[in-house]
Formats: structure tokens, sequence, C-alpha cells
């Protein structure tokens, strides 16, 4: 297991990105990670995806983890996804006749969805992990109501994302993992919340559209995003393959499932192949 660093820089940002490459590539795993997280707790992800011979490459959104910029904040949607296609770019780079997948967690299952739906693109496939497309929780009227003011006169500023991080998984160790990383914030900017939440809704609305296989994967226990948006998206596309985790929480990937998650993510990959 292979592990490099890398930049790229658009929108005045520093990105930081990161590899973990597999003795033979058969395919590469370009992955996306989620509110208020770094790539970097995706390093079991890897090693298991390495195992089984896809490669992996990785990047810090906008104001996460070791990208410049301010916590929780981004110029806009679009750019976003031109963050991925800057990271696709670069495994195309890295691994030039391996065939590429998106995957992506919570956020950035949002992401890679919409990025099928609206880029143009060579991908062999999607796995979306918990994608936010609809919240499992009512956000404050009056908060959304802020954010919509504050997103025309001042959209860089923050405020906590409501987030409990015991509802990340069923398994202490992991919440407290993540509640004691440096690099995990609970900031957020309406360019983060109410972009999302309208691009998710779009989402599903728009899955018929979708030409590229998709895997989504989600918890029916996830108290963050509501799988049953998920299970909306996939029942409005002839592209999708749904798997529900009974009880499973938000973070599938760091839950008591993850296991049988991940094999069944490489599973699918292999027969996409």
């Amino acid at each position: 297991m292979m592990h490099k660093e890398f930049n790229f820089h658009i929108y005045q940002t520093n990105f930081y990105g990161q590899y973990w490459q597999a003795k033979n590539t058969k395919a590469v795993i370009v992955l996306v990670h989620g509110m208020g997280e770094h790539s970097g707790r995706y390093k079991h992800v890897a090693k298991k995806l390495n195992e089984n011979d896809f490669s992996v490459v990785a990047f810090d959104h906008f104001g996460h983890g070791k990208t410049t910029g301010k916590r929780g904040h981004n110029p806009s949607f679009e750019a976003v996804l031109e963050s991925v296609s800057k990271t696709i770019e670069k495994a195309k780079a890295l691994f030039p006749d391996a065939p590429i997948f998106l995957y992506g967690h919570s956020m950035g299952g949002n992401t890679v969805i919409n990025y099928a739906l609206k880029k143009k693109h060579d991908l062999k496939g999607i796995i979306a992990t918990s994608p936010f497309l609809k919240l499992a929780f009512e956000p404050p009227k009056i908060k959304l109501a802020v954010g919509k003011l504050l997103q025309k006169i001042a959209p860089s500023i923050t405020m906590g994302n409501e987030l409990d991080a015991n509802d990340i998984s069923r398994e202490k160790i992991e919440v407290d993992k993540y509640i004691n990383d440096p690099l995990v914030h609970a900031k957020i900017s309406p360019n983060f919340s109410l972009t999302f939440i309208d691009s998710g809704k779009w989402a599903i609305e728009n899955a018929s559209k979708l030409e590229t296989p998709i895997f989504l994967l989600h918890g029916t226990g996830d108290k963050i995003i509501d799988y049953r948006g998920t299970q909306e998206f996939a029942n409005n596309s002839d592209k999708a393959t749904l798997k529900l985790y009974e009880n499973g929480y938000h973070e599938l990937q760091n839950d008591l499932c993850k296991e049988e998650m991940l094999e069944d993510v490489v599973n699918w990959l292999n027969f996409q192949l």
C-alpha cells in the first residue's frame, strides 16, 4: 500500500490530495468525503480497496481538512464540482489506462451524484454511501431563513452544522475518534448547507437522467440523512442498485456493518468490471 500526497490550486485555494496505490491497479476510485471531515478518515477504506487491486485518489473539500480556506465554506456548488474534475484529472495522470469510479460519502455522495448528472465524463460507475439527498431532521425554520438571507449578503458566514457526533456510528470508539480528530469541524456556510439541500432535491427529481451505474448504500438507522431520500432516488433511476443496512448509522464504513459494507462495495466494483 503505497501512499503519496499532492496538491492542486483553484479559486485561490490550495487543495490537499492523497492517493493509495495498489500493487496491481485494475481501476481507480476517486473518493469524495463528507461534511466537516476529511480524506484521511478513509485510510481503512483505501486499504480494503488496495487489497482488491483498486487504487484510491482522494482530496479534502474547500474549507476542510488540510485544504486552505475558511472552515466550512466554498465559493459555489460549481466550484465543488470543479474540485472533483481536478481530482479525476490527477487520477487519470497517475493511472492513465485504468477505468475510474467516483465514491462519495454523505455530502460527497450528493457531490458525486450531481457530478454524474451535470458533467460530461467517462466514469465506469458511482458509489454513494448515505448520500446527502434529504436530511433526516428538520432544520430550525429560523436558521434556514437566516441562512438564505446570509447567502445573499454574507455567504461566507458559518454556523454550527447541527450534527450530533453520536449519530455517526453505533461504535463508541469511532465516535470518540471523530470527536478527538483535530481536522474534524462543525462549521458550515450557506454555500454548503442550503446549496446541498437544494441539489439533493434536484438529484432525486432528475435521477431518471443518470446514464452511469450507481451503487447506493444507506443505513435505516441514519439520524442525519434520510435513507428514504436515497430509496426515492433509486426508484427513479434504472441505473441504480440499492443496499439498505438494517439499523445502520450514518458512517457505514465506521459502523458495526463496516466489513459487510466494504465487501459489498468490492463485489459491486468487480461486477462492473
